[in-house]
């Protein structure tokens, strides 16, 4: 690509279709995790325009010093694993909300290394690549391709991927202010550890594209770990749960967005106004989608 092009690209949000911890730790530390994911079309938008050095800029600002923003770390990476200068300038224009639990961050460093992959003409499924996603976060590698998929190890192994089964209409909700850390969720989940759910059912509803059986099959066992932190998250589910409209709600991740598979666009949009003006959440209507980083020269 040429070396001087601006480009943007695109970082979808993510819900957990299915999140089990597990209580046994890898060699790392990390807590063995099981999970389907699935893209939405709610997404932060990178620009890169090439400069004398590496920036990260982020609207609105974010209060996070550069080099510890997960698209800085991210592109230094790259330019480590490939011995070349990452001499561009990156602004990151924000629409998933932070500590929401649908992978703002992870999104934007998988966005940012798919624009860096753009302008080194270097495939996202290069070893060295996935190697630097899995370094910058467990979901990163997820964010590299788009496609529902299901994800073991620290939830950071791509182990299958699935065709979407439609873009079905999807409510977020989360409060206004507060939110989960995911490390003081896993602290939390330590101290009183959640069961597994049927793993096994979800992945069976995921290959045969049975909507029905992926709505029943929605599950997360830090649920009730984000709940207890940040008592409001579970306020939300139970008033989505009994909404007409909804299908199946939960929380996403370690929260603290809960979001409802709707039966139409309609009933998601009607939710995210009620959302908003009875009790002052944080809204959004979307959809699923498969929807990877999406690279244009502007």
């Amino acid at each position: 690509m040429d070396r001087a092009a601006r480009l943007q690209v695109t970082a979808p949000a993510k819900v957990n279709l299915y999140l089990g911890i597990h209580t046994v730790k890898d060699a790392r530390g990390y807590h063995r995790v099981d999970t389907v994911m699935t893209a939405l079309d709610l997404a932060d938008t990178l620009t890169f325009t090439p400069s004398g050095a590496l920036e990260v800029t982020t609207v609105p600002d974010a209060g996070i010093p550069m080099e510890r923003h997960s698209v800085y770390r991210a592109a230094l990476a790259m330019g480590e694993a490939f011995g070349r200068a990452v001499d561009f300038a990156i602004t990151v224009e924000k629409n998933i909300p932070l500590q929401s639990g649908l992978g703002g961050p992870s999104g934007d460093a998988a966005a940012a290394i798919a624009g860096i992959c753009a302008y080194w003409d270097v495939e996202r499924t290069d070893p060295r690549v996935v190697d630097v996603a899995r370094g910058i976060g467990a979901d990163v590698p997820f964010f590299l391709y788009g496609p529902p998929a299901y994800l073991a190890g620290a939830g950071d192994e791509l182990v299958e991927v699935f065709e979407p089964a439609g873009e079905l209409p999807v409510v977020l909700v989360k409060p206004r202010s507060g939110g989960v850390s995911t490390v003081e969720a896993y602290r939390t989940f330590d101290a009183t550890p959640q069961q597994l759910g049927d793993l096994p059912r979800m992945l069976d509803a995921m290959r045969s594209r049975d909507r029905d059986a992926i709505v029943a099959g929605v599950f997360n066992n830090l649920a009730p770990v984000a709940i207890e932190i940040l008592p409001v998250i579970g306020e939300i589910r139970s008033w989505l749960r009994g909404l007409p409209g909804v299908r199946a709600a939960e929380v996403s991740g370690s929260g603290a967005t809960v979001f409802a598979i709707c039966e139409t666009r309609e009933d998601a949009e009607r939710i995210a106004c009620q959302a908003r003006d009875r009790h002052d959440w944080w809204s959004c209507a979307t959809k699923m989608e498969k929807s990877g980083p999406k690279v244009t020269v502007c």
